[in-house]
């Protein structure tokens, strides 16, 4: 689940926060400020609310950070569940790299090439009542026994699961019809035409400058100029007296998470086992990609 900013605000007569068998009721003309903490084996919750007392009292929910609980909140008979999930399960696979593929009318189109090793195998379904939120956690790409340490090997057992590298979870509303060992397929979950959002790591390169890093101008090369690839002024002077923060500078460049959303799937190669995929994904060949199917509001996400 994914931070809640602290932009929400729900007018009401009275408000109840409950996670799990715990509850806090505030009611009309209650205090004018409730907080709430609470400990548990998965992750702990800290949850404050500013209230006004008022005909109408204005509940603001701050900054959360959960990520293996749901929180459920009703106010005024309405009860909201926020919870990021994924629009269906997905799979894992390996960048092979870029070609060109010619479609019918003879436009030619950049994709990325994508290959499946051994693996996409559910080893764990996730439930409310066993874990606190829905998943299915998929692993990818067999190795060997002695690459996994003891307590990885007892996790994939318990499923009868080949030894496997890579596990993901799959946040999902629902976990009907997936079972532990279930082989997943590329071709049974996508079709050609289809959208998917494609996350990975991005190609690092290093400790770079500004010029590089945020497309920064240079300096003049010549007329006596002392400065080519400098940064230059970074701050204000007396006032206030210190750099802003997020000031565009050198530093690490790549190598961080990135998802690329709703990129069309252009071919599905069941012989091969490749599938491509238009336009550029993060990471260099041989790069572990996700791929999940597109968060489209309307139609698999609901507006409101």
């Amino acid at each position: 689940m994914a931070a809640v900013s602290p932009s929400l605000s729900i007018k009401s007569s009275s408000c109840t926060y409950s996670i799990g068998n715990q509850q806090l009721h505030c009611p009309r003309n209650g205090p004018s400020s409730c907080s709430l903490s609470i400990t548990s084996k998965f992750q702990s919750l800290n949850l404050s609310s500013s209230m006004f007392c008022s005909p109408s009292q204005v509940i603001k929910l701050k900054s959360i950070g959960v990520k293996s609980r749901q929180l459920v909140r009703s106010a005024g008979g309405m009860a909201i569940k926020m919870m990021s999930v994924e629009a269906g399960v997905g799979v894992m696979g390996t960048k092979l790299g870029m070609m060109s593929f010619f479609e019918e009318n003879g436009v030619v189109v950049p994709v990325t090439v994508i290959g499946f090793k051994e693996g996409n195998i559910v080893t764990q379904v996730k439930t409310e009542s066993t874990d606190g939120y829905n998943a299915v956690q998929v692993g990818y790409e067999r190795v060997r026994d002695r690459k996994l340490t003891k307590p990885e090997m007892g996790h994939l057992n318990k499923s009868n699961v080949i030894p496997l590298r890579h596990l993901q979870e799959f946040r999902l509303v629902s976990v009907d019809g997936f079972t532990p060992s279930q082989k997943l397929t590329f071709e049974e979950l996508f079709k050609e035409g289809d959208l998917v959002d494609v996350a990975g790591t991005t190609i690092g390169k290093g400790f770079q400058g500004g010029i590089k890093r945020h497309n920064f101008k240079r300096g003049l090369m010549t007329h006596g100029s002392k400065s080519h690839r400098a940064l230059g002024s970074i701050g204000a002077g007396t006032t206030p007296g210190h750099v802003y923060k997020g000031k565009k500078m050198p530093g690490r460049m790549g190598g961080t998470k990135t998802k690329i959303r709703k990129l069309k799937i252009m071919k599905i190669d069941s012989e091969l086992g490749v599938v491509m995929i238009k336009g550029a994904v993060p990471g260099k060949p041989g790069n572990l990609l996700r791929l999940a199917p597109a968060k489209i509001v309307g139609k698999n996400i609901p507006k409101n």
